[in-house]
């Protein structure tokens, strides 16, 4: 099934010189090895066409689920020089969240959750009122 990053994904970006520096972070575990093998340098460059006129280099930071790319030739020069309306690059994030992807339907339903009794009374994630 096609999904939107936004789905499954957070991001934020930023400017280094003429290069935007957009931050991919999965939700959830699970979903870090989907964004590996389907957001790939080729895909980042196809959907920034006409905005990266340069190479897209990739950076893989599992430890935290997450991709950081560096679009060279992006941002008109730089924040100093550039005349485009967002010469840091700050609305990439969010362009990059619109990706579409597809993903095995089984890796969006979610996890099974543990009930009290199956996890030894230790559930995660309670609300502190409980």
């Amino acid at each position: 099934m096609k999904v939107q990053l936004l789905d499954i994904c957070h991001a934020r970006s930023g400017d280094k010189g003429d290069a935007a520096n957009v931050g991919l972070i999965a939700r959830e575990e699970r979903f870090y090895p989907i964004i590996k093998e389907k957001v790939t340098r080729a895909a980042v460059k196809k959907h920034f066409k006409g905005i990266c006129f340069g190479p897209v280099e990739r950076f893989e930071l599992p430890n935290l689920w997450a991709l950081n790319f560096l679009l060279h030739n992006t941002l008109g020069g730089g924040g100093t020089v550039s005349l485009k309306q967002d010469a840091q690059g700050k609305t990439l994030a969010a362009a990059l969240l619109r990706m579409r992807i597809d993903v095995p339907p089984a890796a969006m339903r979610a996890p099974k959750q543990a009930t009290e009794k199956e996890s030894g009374g230790k559930i995660r994630n309670r609300p502190a009122s409980q």
